[in-house]
């Protein structure tokens, strides 16, 4: 099989403790890093009247938007459309996605039309042990019942939170697994969950990062390291530093 090379990313939400794009710019820059995934930390996506100085910001700092998230879609389209339409202004082919069970069928049915309509695909993000999609027979089902424009946006510590092999997911929803949340947790007595360095903890990150390379499906990779909310960019640049040095073999 072909390696491919995947450009890395960083999730804007890792800088949450820096509320201005430029700031975020600053950062990504210093980690080594040119691509983005905006959260709503930096994004107001019920504003369309802000998207074009946001998206403006960073294409004249030469960084590329891959994707949004983790975006809640309901069953609403003057409130989901929005969120298609900064995707398309930005030139972004995927956001990383949520869902409530109440309406989930209805959701989900907006959700595939809107992703033809703007030529995009979902990543459906699974958030961990307590959350409904944080399982692989869940991740299943939903994948059963929408069609090829929905599929799964990885978040490998979170699946270790609910007990699940981030590398056996990847296995699994190869044919749609469509971006990767690469981030690792170690775990205290009580099951807490810590942000480390990302293959410090329980990620076999080599094992992750040769599935990237041979999966043609994924359209997005982005690191995601939690702590340090004040200063992160150490750690980050440790992240993106081993995942990059991988990723060149």
């Amino acid at each position: 099989m072909n390696r491919r090379h995947i450009e890395l990313g960083i999730q804007s939400y890792c800088f949450r403790g820096f509320k201005s794009n430029s700031a975020v710019i600053e950062r990504l820059s210093e980690c080594g890093v040119s691509n983005v995934e905006l959260c709503n930390v930096h994004v107001d996506f019920t504003n369309p009247s802000s998207f074009l100085p946001v998206i403006e910001t960073y294409k004249t700092a030469s960084i590329q938007i891959v994707s949004i998230g983790v975006e809640h879609l309901g069953n609403e389209e003057s409130k989901t459309r929005p969120l298609f339409d900064f995707l398309k202004l930005a030139g972004a082919g995927f956001m990383s996605v949520d869902f409530s069970p109440d309406t989930s069928t209805e959701s989900w049915r907006m959700a595939e039309k809107l992703a033809v309509e703007y030529d995009v695909y979902l990543g459906i993000h699974n958030h961990g042990g307590r959350h409904w999609l944080g399982s692989s027979q869940m991740i299943a089902h939903v994948l059963a019942n929408t069609n090829e424009r929905i599929g799964l946006c990885l978040d490998t510590a979170w699946a270790l939170d609910s007990g699940e092999d981030p590398i056996e997911m990847a296995e699994r929803f190869a044919d749609r697994l469509y971006g990767v949340h690469i981030k690792d947790f170690t775990f205290d007595s009580a099951r807490q969950p810590q942000d480390v360095i990302v293959g410090e903890g329980n990620l076999d990150l080599e094992k992750l990062l040769r599935l990237i390379r041979l999966n043609d499906k994924i359209g997005y990779v982005v690191l995601e390291y939690e702590g340090d909310v004040e200063n992160p960019v150490s750690a980050i640049q440790k992240c993106s530093r081993k995942v990059l040095d991988s990723m060149r073999y």
